[in-house]
């Protein structure tokens, strides 16, 4: 005699809803922005909740680019990080901290698609291109028609980018007149999957000897399905996993002349490309937590243990406003830096303590929030996983926290200790 399947009384967790913008600025450190600068926030905001949390996890899950995004992107002007195209409005650097901010806290891969995109490969030609090549790529890029990729660190050379060992020499091939590349370069995103590379690469004497090379690193546009050009995605990632990174091998790759970036001949041109997309990446990390806090706090409030919400309880109050201290010390610092930014009075060392600092508070919020979620929190349909996963890959690339440690140490004591 079969029995009744017992009652069982909650066994069925509720759904959380943990996806809500929750408009945070304690210290209204942006209340006064202008009209415009808010538009473009507000339009990277809404494509977020829009386009990107409905679908990421599973991207993200599957570790697959979401290349539909990268055209939404476009679509809405927001693919390009803020380099200035012919033709389209001028955006701001508050205005472009702000996005960033506002796509990092929807996601890191799709963030990182815009920096890579628009603040590396297309500010590479839109800097350091000729007319033509600025002509030939920038609107296109912008239009997420080409999509590019930038291969400055190499398989033994990260932090010390300057010392790369990638070669290019000048030759002659069926009658043109142009370089040779050889070498490699790794963790390169749509360095597999793009349409152009461009590859810094120190230009070196001729095989004849010709001592035609300078020794300086230079830059050069190099199209994906050049002979002698492979890219191997890099698999098994716990971070950043909606991009793909590329392991590029340069076997005789030969571009012609044209190629070639006029303005970028010595590392000081890389540099500057950098310089510009530091401070982005610290408005990223501001944008991560502020993901984790937002989920922290609402699952507070929808979390019921022994009789109350999670909310209710003083060590939780207590987590809520230690997360909110960081974000706000974040946001205020990064907001008055890209004040200065705007004034052209940045320094690069006050762009390594964005960095630094900002990835720091960034990590410190996700722990917290991942832990508030308990179990929930390893799930990634709670958001606080992904981005808990994604800081660390933010933590490391565009200077390492030690890197820039040791960049704002010089400043402060007048003494380099890279060596």
């Amino acid at each position: 005699m079969s029995r009744p399947a017992p009652t069982q009384i909650g066994v069925t967790a509720p759904d959380y809803d943990l996806s809500a913008p929750s408009d945070v600025d304690y210290a209204r450190a942006f209340a006064d922005v202008a009209p415009e600068v808010r538009e473009h926030q507000l339009r990277a905001r809404r494509f977020v909740q829009d386009e990107v949390l409905p679908v990421i996890d599973g991207y993200w899950e599957r570790a697959e680019v979401p290349f539909d995004l990268v055209k939404k992107l476009a679509e809405h002007d927001l693919l390009r990080d803020g380099v200035d195209v012919a033709g389209r409005p001028t955006v701001s650097l508050m205005a472009e901290g702000l996005a960033s901010m506002e796509i990092s806290r929807g996601d890191g891969s799709v963030a990182t698609i815009c920096g890579v995109q628009g603040g590396l490969a297309l500010r590479s030609i839109v800097m350091h291109g000729s007319p033509e090549q600025v002509e030939q790529y920038a609107e296109p890029m912008a239009r997420g028609e080409i999509l590019g990729a930038f291969a400055l660190t190499e398989p033994t050379h990260g932090s010390d980018s300057v010392s790369l060992e990638t070669t290019a020499r000048r030759t002659v091939r069926d009658g043109v007149e142009g370089y040779v590349l050889d070498g490699e370069k790794k963790w390169i995103g749509f360095g597999s999957c793009g349409d152009i590379t461009v590859v810094w690469a120190r230009l070196v004497d001729s095989a004849d000897g010709a001592g035609d090379g300078d020794g300086q690193v230079h830059g050069f546009i190099v199209p994906q399905d050049a002979p002698g050009y492979t890219g191997t995605t890099i698999e098994g990632k716990m971070s950043l996993r909606a991009i793909w990174q590329a392991h590029i091998e340069l076997d005789d790759v030969f571009v012609p002349a044209g190629a070639a970036l006029p303005g970028a001949t010595s590392f000081k041109a890389t540099s500057a490309v950098l310089f510009a997309t530091r401070l982005t990446v610290a408005w990223s990390a501001v944008g991560h937590a502020v993901a984790c806090y937002e989920a922290a706090l609402a699952y507070s409030t929808q979390r019921v243990q022994f009789g109350k919400p999670l909310a209710a309880r003083q060590m939780v109050q207590e987590r809520l406003t230690r997360m909110l201290s960081t974000v706000t010390q974040m946001q205020l610092l990064v907001g008055r830096l890209t004040e200065l930014a705007e004034a052209g009075e940045l320094t690069g060392e006050q762009a390594s303590l964005a960095k630094y600092t900002c990835t720091r508070g960034a990590r410190e919020v996700a722990s917290i929030a991942r832990d508030m979620l308990g179990g929930n929190g390893i799930l990634l349909g709670n958001r606080v996983a992904r981005h808990f996963a994604d800081i660390e890959a933010l933590h490391t690339y565009e200077g390492t926290e030690s890197m820039n440690a040791l960049i704002i140490g010089r400043d402060l004591t007048g003494i380099s200790s890279f060596a």
